[in-house]
């Protein structure tokens, strides 16, 4: 018989976000999921590894050395006990936050009192692949198809309008929504601003981990000169006339990051002081080329679950895809812009698919214990057409 108990936030960590082809190029996806797994594992003493009740992990792309589930492969190659089950979810951009969700629901039922989540992804390592062939020789070429990002494969069933790239489906989001290459270029220097300076006051400290020396290496995709000025400099991406460019997007990344969640009684064997609790989550979907204003009603929803409104939100972190989708939900908001990504987000930091949601969830926890904050939500838009949040409770701050 289960009981209904609450979730808990005990700790996160994650690797450096590296560019790609940038200091993880040399790094499996498996090698990359399992060194944050020992490394969070790590940071509980008393921690019995067979205690762990699953391993929730996230991963977009499944095509290459992440393939066959690698949320176990990894775990393996960390050298957790072989009884601890494992499992990997694709929900593209959302994977990691997805993961996070489930194992709150696994403690929530009372299934497990431990659930290790997170996700990793390698745009560097993601392979190109083949169609198999239909009949055996086939006379014609046979195209190779990158698997980094985006629409493979199509299904020639699938309207056009659902299947334009992901910068075409934010200019027009730009279109619906009249938002300048201005404002988007702004937001992008915010977010490297942010996050230089985040590193700098030593904020992810704890939050990353550690290289050889001892000590964080930063995030590689962070230039703490970037201005309003050197990103208008930049070329157009997707449009001739367009205003989506390099500079005002995520870039494609590398990286892991994990996130432990636990009952109350699991903090108690841990002698583990919660972060957070998990209060409300949610998902939602819209027509495909929709997709980065999903999180509006993903998160409008995870706060009527928790029981909270906008007005009581004192930190939002919010994936920086790309700077008009966060820019729309912002505006659809009744907040103030400046609770958004306080630390910077994945334009500066970078944007590893299957591993943002979990970077995400260890940001806001952090950010909600250091500022006092009771309340704050962490989602994020996901290609085709989706949206998830997670609603976070400071647990230090008394109601």
């Amino acid at each position: 018989m289960t009981t209904s108990r609450s979730a808990y936030v005990l700790g996160a960590l994650r690797t450096p976000f590296g560019k790609y082809s940038g200091i993880h190029a040399l790094s499996r996806p498996d090698d990359l999921a399992a060194s944050v797994i020992t490394q969070t594992l790590s940071l509980f003493p008393s921690l019995e590894p067979q205690t762990i009740g699953d391993i929730v992990w996230g991963n977009a792309n499944g095509a290459g050395e992440d393939n066959r589930n690698v949320g176990r492969m990894a775990a393996l190659l960390a050298d957790v006990p072989v009884s601890v089950p494992a499992t990997t979810v694709n929900r593209l951009c959302g994977s990691s936050l997805d993961a996070v969700m489930a194992g709150s629901r696994t403690i929530e039922t009372g299934d497990a009192h431990l659930v290790l989540t997170g996700g990793v992804e390698s745009m560097t390592r993601a392979p190109w692949v083949l169609p198999k062939p239909e009949k055996p020789f086939p006379p014609a070429d046979v195209t190779a198809v990158s698997t980094v990002l985006g629409w493979r494969l199509v299904n020639p069933a699938m309207p056009k309008a659902w299947t334009v790239s992901l910068g075409e489906a934010n200019e027009q989001l730009r279109d619906r929504f009249n938002i300048s290459r201005e404002r988007q270029d702004e937001f992008a220097a915010r977010s490297h601003r942010l996050a230089a300076k985040a590193w700098d006051e030593g904020f992810y400290d704890e939050l990353v981990t550690s290289g050889t020396a001892g000590s964080p290496i930063k995030d590689e995709g962070i230039r703490p000169d970037s201005s309003v000025e050197s990103l208008a400099r930049l070329n157009p991406s997707f449009r001739k006339d367009g205003t989506i460019t390099a500079g005002n997007a995520s870039p494609l990344s590398d990286g892991a990051s994990a996130v432990l969640l636990g009952s109350e009684e699991a903090a108690d064997d841990l002698n583990a002081s919660p972060w957070a609790r998990v209060a409300g989550r949610a998902a939602f979907a819209l027509e495909p080329q929709s997709f980065g204003f999903a999180p509006v009603e993903a998160a409008n929803m995870a706060l009527e679950r928790a029981g909270i409104r906008w007005a009581d939100v004192g930190a939002v972190e919010l994936n920086e895809a790309f700077a008009v989708q966060v820019l729309a939900c912002i505006d659809a908001w009744p907040i103030d812009a400046e609770i958004v990504n306080q630390r910077g987000g994945a334009i500066a930091i970078g944007h590893p698919l299957g591993a943002s949601g979990a970077r995400l969830v260890g940001t806001l926890a952090k950010v909600l214990r250091e500022s006092g904050e009771r309340w704050g939500v962490a989602c994020i838009c996901i290609g085709v057409g989706q949206g998830l949040a997670v609603v976070l409770e400071n647990v230090q701050v008394k109601p």
